[in-house]
């Protein structure tokens, strides 16, 4: 059996990059993510005073020395996130209690991507937004400053409006309750408490509140190993599953937060023969364990919206495990998917036929039909990450042949996939 690590969380790097940055005194991480979106965070809050060092693939340690929450510095010039929509959401947040005036912007991608269910919450606690270009979409000026508390219900179940809530209530001193349909990742829940700030988090009714009470003047800085990104992780257990990888692959080291693995328990109905290590949740931090998969027979599977919450990054895999289930695979709840770095649902749909699966679109999800006859053909990234990775490992798998226009956007989250793909898979050609 293979052994292998993945590169650090994205969403805690990017969250870990924000907390150092806002913290009272020396931050230590090590184990973050180099890719191209946490690199773009890092960049926006070195343009607004803080001083984060280079990091790299060697997961160092790397020390930042917090300004404090209210002491990021006006940028010279406009903020561009590039393609982190976490990154630009949760710095909306960040700035809407700041007293300055700030433009935010990003690549093509990011800027097709809505913001006003960020922006609109925001806006009643006391932020002002004007919008440059399309509306509901970056680029945006925003004046921060003087800040309301906010007691709000939130229409999705997303980690990054909650996010950019709680950051906006953290740096203005002001409390902050909310309400999700569904549980959402609670990275950001997790990262107050390592920093000495009381997050209240539970059921209630049929929805899910937080609630941010009496946020302190402030934060303590962090001492920090990211784990490795569950995402990431779940394209390689993928290519395991399908027989891609000669005696089955282990990935030590790996997140295994609750809000983030629904995708364990989808695989677990469908057959697939994956594993994991013992592991216990300690004082409120990220849980770890080694992820374990081997060749498979898969059956197909229903999902629906009550599990897209756990599993929201997850689908391109999923979808690519469905494309090679025996019988039916149907996804329903999933109407998110059309708002990621592409419309996952069209794009999906619209690749898996143009290699030869049979997939519909729903308004809200998938239908896939499995089958094990060889797929050939082109497909697009569409610059989404994991719509490259998705098809690099179907590709990858012997008997398919997959050209991917775009392929190297995966470095996005994971520098290296390609090679270490070509490194796994290597055995078996």
């Amino acid at each position: 059996m293979r052994r292998i690590q993945v590169p650090g969380d994205k969403s805690v790097t990017q969250r870990a990059l924000i907390f150092a940055s806002l913290a009272s005194g020396e931050s230590r991480l090590r184990g973050l993510l180099p890719g191209e979106d946490p690199q773009a965070t890092a960049g926006a809050l070195r343009a607004l005073g803080v001083d984060i060092p280079p990091f790299g693939e060697d997961g160092g340690e790397v020390r930042i020395q917090g300004v404090g929450l209210r002491g990021l510095q006006a940028p010279s010039d406009v903020l561009d996130l590039e393609n982190s929509g976490t990154g630009a959401r949760l710095m909306l947040g960040v700035l809407a209690g700041q007293a300055m005036t700030v433009t935010v912007t990003g690549d093509a991608s990011l800027r097709s991507r809505p913001m006003r269910r960020v922006t609109a919450p925001l806006s009643k606690m006391g932020a002002i937004f004007r919008e440059m270009g399309e509306p509901d979409r970056l680029p945006l000026e925003l004046t921060g400053g003087s800040l309301v508390s906010l007691d709000y219900d939130s229409p999705v179940a997303s980690a990054q409006v909650k996010s950019a809530l709680l950051l906006a209530g953290l740096v203005g001193g002001v409390s902050v309750v909310l309400s999700e349909p569904h549980r959402s990742r609670d990275h950001t829940e997790r990262m107050l408490g390592m920093c000495g700030v009381g997050v209240d988090s539970h059921q209630e009714g049929d929805v899910w509140r937080i609630e941010l009470r009496d946020p302190p003047e402030r934060i303590a800085p962090l001492d920090l190993e990211v784990p490795g990104d569950f995402s990431s992780a779940t394209f390689l257990l993928a290519l395991a599953i399908l027989g891609g990888v000669e005696g089955g692959l282990e990935i030590d080291r790996v997140g295994m937060n609750p809000t983030r693995r629904g995708l364990l328990q989808v695989l677990g109905r469908m057959g697939a023969n994956v594993g994991a290590d013992p592991f216990e949740e300690e004082d409120g931090k990220e849980p770890l364990s080694s992820l374990r998969g081997l060749p498979s027979k898969l059956v197909g599977t229903n999902v629906g919206a009550d599990e897209v919450p756990g599993m929201i990054d997850e689908f391109p895999v999923l979808a690519i495990l469905a494309a090679r289930a025996e019988g039916v695979t149907r996804i329903t709840g999933a109407g998110e998917l059309r708002l990621k770095e592409s419309d996952r649902i069209q794009v999906l749909a619209e690749n898996l036929r143009a290699v030869g699966v049979r997939a519909e679109e729903l308004s809200d999800g998938l239908e896939i039909e499995g089958g094990d006859h060889p797929l050939t053909g082109r497909v697009s990234s569409h610059h989404d990450h994991r719509i490259a990775m998705a098809f690099g490992v179907l590709g990858a798998l012997p008997g398919n042949h997959i050209e991917i226009d775009g392929a190297d956007v995966a470095d996005v989250s994971f520098p290296g996939f390609e090679g270490l793909l070509e490194d796994l898979t290597a055995a078996r050609t």
